[in-house]
């Protein structure tokens, strides 16, 4: 498959290398242009490409992007695409966004409203940068350690799932978009390390309109 990427801090590059050792081509992209990305390891083994190459290169597209970006990406190219949304919303970077912080939207609610057409899937984001890089892990109980997804399409959802599976990480299913505040930041789900049925349970517990205290997921 191939795979356009869509932000290359942390999150974007240990997703692209997780991709390619799975067997993915991997094209990594940012706002700044592919002048500004002679950082990125050439041990990666990724593509570099512009924003219109990374999204016309890619079968899936991930976006790794500061949130308050989001209104910037272009709508008509990802149409029909399959987007993994792996953004997460800090008001301290991001500044304050109504419609989050009364608890109005989800932050892929707000991404779906923009990229009409999109086939969109929150997945990727609960989880720490250092943690996706050594891809899936077993826990102190011998499970393996589970990511969560939301979306409205199911078979992109699917599709998905199948990936985080080629990482090494089992999956759960949180349900639509709607549902996808329950593993946004600072709720129990955020970037701990659970198996299925912790995850399951971590999700259930969250309530909308209470947060962890800033940085207790950072274990």
């Amino acid at each position: 498959m191939r795979i356009g990427i869509m932000g290359a801090g942390f999150i974007g590059q240990a997703f692209a290398r997780l991709a390619i050792a799975a067997g993915h081509n991997v094209m990594i992209s940012n706002s700044r242009g592919p002048q500004t990305l002679s950082s990125i390891p050439s041990t990666i083994g990724a593509q570099i490409g512009t924003v219109h190459e990374a999204i016309g290169f890619g079968d899936i597209i991930l976006i790794a992007i500061p949130f308050h970006q989001y209104a910037t990406l272009p709508v008509e190219p990802l149409r029909d695409k399959i987007v993994l949304d792996a953004n997460n919303y800090y008001p301290d970077r991001d500044g304050a966004i109504p419609e989050l912080d009364e608890r109005r939207a989800t932050t892929s609610e707000l991404l779906a409203q923009h990229l009409t057409g999109s086939r969109l899937v929150k997945a990727f984001n609960a989880i720490l940068a250092s943690d996706l890089e050594k891809g899936g892990q077993t826990l102190p109980s011998g499970a393996r350690r589970a990511l969560p997804i939301a979306g409205d399409d199911d078979a992109a959802k699917e599709i998905v799932a199948s990936l985080m599976r080629q990482f090494g990480f089992d999956v759960v299913d949180a349900g639509p978009l709607a549902e996808s505040w329950r593993f946004e930041r600072a709720k129990p789900a955020y970037c701990l390390p659970f198996d299925q049925e912790g995850l399951r349970q971590a999700l259930y517990e969250a309530q909308r309109d209470i947060d962890l205290p800033e940085g207790s997921w950072r274990w």
